[in-house]
């Protein structure tokens, strides 16, 4: 017998319903299937969003649903690998998983979100539901998290293809290296962030064009392996702990 993962996907029904005989919550990671810039993996977003729901859930002894991967993403469909689904498809698929795991016995579901155009289309679809049962965060927005972003990277951690998240995935996972990689993006200003703050950026061929190596702000290479291990570690913590007094509520 090998040993007992989170993840609802390996669970046996007799097991779910035993967990469920005692607690209602469960985490739900949800990323995207994107570009990354020149070194980050096309999975970066759904990596580090379940990455840190199974640390969280080791902590709390809670379980994790199968990630949300495909998911709106229209901007980067001119990089290769991009796979992306409309909001209105997105916000369709996610209410009916949540309502879905509302049915099973799921009343606390812990949203972990690791992609920013998941947002809108999240909280429509938590909204079909009663107040308190879908919490949303997603897990840059924890303050112990930001503050170790801002320590490492400063300005350089931008918008896209963050050194944050190409920290994560390098602790567990591929480092890749590329010559562009190496020379700092064009930084991008205050009014730029908070004018395409949630992925609201332009058509494909147009964005490609203004971010040709598909970093947006964000100097992927500062992104090291330790730097990963210390965010993997505050997120989790966090996120268990408001897990913890979410499920409690």
């Amino acid at each position: 017998m090998g040993p007992l993962t989170p993840h609802l996907s390996e669970r046996t029904w007799p097991e779910v319903e035993a967990y469920l005989a005692e607690r209602s919550g469960i985490f739900l990671p949800t990323g995207s299937t994107e570009q990354h810039g020149p070194v980050g993996l096309i999975g970066t977003d759904t990596l580090c969003a379940t990455l840190i729901a199974d640390r969280a859930a080791g902590l709390t002894g809670a379980l994790v649903a199968p990630p949300l991967a495909y998911t709106p993403a229209p901007f980067n469909t001119a990089f290769p690998g991009t796979l992306s689904l409309s909001a209105g498809l997105f916000e369709a698929m996610a209410t009916e998983i949540l309502q879905g795991l509302v049915a099973q016995g799921f009343r606390r579901i812990f949203v972990l979100n690791g992609h920013g155009a998941n947002l809108a289309p999240l909280a429509a679809a938590a909204g079909q539901l009663p107040d308190g049962t879908v919490c949303l965060r997603s897990w840059w927005d924890f303050p112990s998290v930001g503050e170790l972003r801002k320590h490492h990277y400063g300005a350089w951690e931008g918008m896209h293809a963050t050194p944050s998240e190409i920290a994560i995935t390098r602790a567990v996972g591929r480092t890749v290296e590329h010559p562009a990689a190496e020379v700092p993006p064009v930084a991008l200003s205050p009014d730029y962030i908070a004018a395409h703050s949630g992925d609201r950026h332009g058509p494909p061929a147009e964005h490609r064009a203004a971010f040709p190596d598909g970093r947006v702000g964000s100097h992927s290479a500062l992104g090291r392996p330790e730097h990963g291990r210390a965010l993997l570690a505050a997120a989790a913590q966090a996120a268990a702990d408001a897990f913890t007094a979410f499920e409690s509520r």
